[in-house]
C-alpha cells in the first residue's frame, strides 16, 4: 500500500513538534498534508538520506539541487511555511533534534531510517563547493570564492538580470510600467548623485560587476572611472560592453584585488554589493585601504547586505546552503558595526539609506526572469546551478520582506584636516 507520505508526515511531526503545514507527495504517489496547502514533493527516497546525513537547511537544500525535492505550486508560499515552522523558530532543527537523548525522538529517526531506504547518504551535488585553500580570506580564497559565484556564466546571469546587468538591489519607484532595468538605471544614478560626481573626476567601482556603474559613471557624469573585480568572466563582459559605448577612453578594467590598488587618490568609491566577501576578519583592512585611496574630501558610497543583531554576536554563523552553494566565505554583518568599522578607520558617515523592501522587489523580478528562461538557464550552465539560483533568490527575497536581513548605502567622506565635508546642507536632495 502507497503510505509513505502519511508517514513522512507523522514522522516531521513527532521530529518537529508541530503540525506540518505544507503537504507531501511522495514517490509512491501517496500524499498527506492539509488539503489547498503548498505541496513539497519528494521524488527519491535519496532526500531523507540525505536529511539523516545532514539534518536542517544544508540536507534540504543537497536534496533541492539534486532535483529529489521539489515543489507544486507557489515556491515563495511553501518556504513561508517553512520559514515560519522552522527558521524563524528560534534555531535550527538540526539543534533542537536529539535522537539519543529523548525515547520519543529516537524511535522517530528509526521510522525515518526505515523509509529512508539503504545506506549511506548519495555524495552531494557537484554545485556545492568542496575545495577551500588557505586562511579565511586570503587573496587566493577569496578570488576562489569570487569564481565560484560569479563565473557560473555570462549568458546565465543576463537571462536572471536582464539587459541592465546590475547585481546589486535596485531602486523603485511606485510608477505604473516602472521595470527592473528602469530600476536599476535610477540606482546607479542615485549613487553617482551622491557621491557628487564631476566631469573628469575619478572614481574607483570596487566589485564592479559587469561593468553597469562605470558605464553610467563615466557617460552620465563624464567621470574617469578605475573598475576592479576578481572574475575573469565579469572583466572580459565589462570591457566588450565598454568598448561598444565608446567608453574605453574613460573606464580601465583590472581584474585586481581592492587590496592591490595602489594608484590613488580617487575623488570618490562606489562600493555596490561588494562589502559582504570581505568578512569580518578582514573588515577594518577594507576600510583602512579605501580610506588611504580617497583624497581629503572625498566620498565613499558602501551599498551592503546587512543582518540583525544576534543577542550573543558570538554565536553567529554563516548559512550552510548559501556558503557552500551561492556565497562561499561571505558574512554579514550589522549596519551599527559597519558603520562603526568605517568611522574607525578616520571615514565621517555622512547618510544611511535603508532599501530593504526594494531589494525584495529585485529578487523577485529576478527570480521571474529565471522562471520565465529556464530552459535557456539550464543550457547555459546546469539545472543543478539553475535549481540553486531560483532557491537563493526566492529565499532572500523573503528574507527581506521579513526584516531578517536589510541592505543599506552608507555615504561617507575622508575628512580633510580642517573639518569641511564639502556636503550640502540638505543633502537628501542629491542635486546633480
Amino acid at each position: 500500500m502507497a503510505d509513505a507520505a502519511l508517514r513522512l508526515t507523522t514522522l516531521a511531526e513527532e521530529l518537529l513538534g508541530a503540525p506540518l503545514p505544507v503537504r507531501i507527495r511522495a514517490w509512491d504517489g501517496s500524499e498527506s498534508g492539509p488539503p489547498g496547502a503548498p505541496t513539497l514533493i519528494i521524488r527519491h527516497r535519496r532526500a531523507l538520506r540525505r536529511l539523516l546525513w545532514k539534518p536542517g537547511e544544508l540536507g534540504l537544500a543537497r536534496a533541492w539541487v539534486a532535483g529529489e525535492i521539489d515543489v507544486d505550486g507557489d515556491l515563495y508560499a511553501l518556504l513561508e511555511r517553512l520559514a515560519g515552522l522552522i527558521w524563524e523558530r528560534g534555531a535550527d532543527p538540526k539543534d533542537r533534534i536529539h535522537p539519543v537523548r529523548d525515547p520519543r525522538m529516537r524511535a522517530a529517526a528509526r521510522g525515518l531510517v526505515g523509509i529512508a531506504g539503504p545506506w549511506p547518504p548519495p555524495a552531494p551535488p557537484v554545485e556545492e563547493i568542496r575545495r577551500r585553500h588557505g586562511a579565511l580570506h586570503t587573496k587566493r580564497r577569496d578570488k576562489e570564492a569570487i569564481s565560484h559565484h560569479y563565473d557560473v556564466g555570462n549568458d546565465f546571469y543576463a537571462l536572471v538580470l536582464g539587459p541592465s546587468m546590475v547585481y546589486s538591489c535596485a531602486y523603485w519607484d511606485a510608477g505604473p510600467g516602472f521595470t527592473l532595468e528602469d530600476a536599476q538605471r535610477d540606482k546607479l544614478d542615485l549613487i553617482c548623485r551622491k557621491l557628487g560626481l564631476r566631469e573628469d573626476e575619478r572614481l574607483l567601482d570596487v566589485g564592479c560587476g559587469w561593468g553597469s556603474m562605470a558605464i553610467h559613471a563615466a557617460r552620465e557624469y563624464g567621470a574617469r572611472v578605475t573598475g576592479i573585480t576578481l572574475s575573469r568572466e565579469q572583466a572580459a563582459f565589462a570591457r566588450k560592453r565598454i568598448a561598444e559605448e565608446g567608453l574605453t577612453d574613460r573606464i580601465e578594467i583590472r581584474v585586481q584585488d581592492y587590496r592591490d590598488v595602489r594608484d590613488g587618490p580617487y575623488d570618490a568609491i562606489s562600493s555596490i554589493g561588494m562589502a559582504e566577501h570581505v568578512g569580518s576578519v578582514q573588515y577594518r583592512e577594507y576600510a583602512d585601504d579605501l580610506y588611504g585611496l580617497l583624497k581629503p574630501g572625498g566620498r565613499l558610497l558602501n551599498h551592503q547586505i546587512a543582518r540583525r543583531p544576534e543577542k550573543d554576536e558570538g554565536q553567529y554563523h554563516i548559512d550552510d546552503f548559501i556558503d557552500s552553494y551561492v556565497f562561499p566565505d561571505g558574512e554579514l554583518a550589522p549596519l551599527g558595526r559597519t558603520v562603526s568599522t568605517l568611522e574607525e578607520a578616520g571615514f565621517e558617515a555622512r547618510d544611511v539609506e535603508s532599501i530593504r523592501e526594494h531589494y525584495a522587489l529585485t529578487l523577485r523580478r529576478w527570480v521571474a526572469n529565471l522562471e520565465e528562461h529556464w530552459a535557456e538557464a539550464v543550457h547555459a550552465t546546469s539545472v543543478g546551478r539553475a535549481r540553486v539560483w531560483r532557491l537563493y533568490m526566492a529565499a532572500s527575497a523573503l528574507s527581506f520582506e521579513r526584516n531578517r536581513i536589510g541592505v543599506n548605502q552608507i555615504l561617507a567622506v575622508r575628512p580633510p584636516d580642517d573639518g569641511a565635508s564639502g556636503m550640502p546642507l540638505r543633502a537628501r536632495r542629491w542635486g546633480a
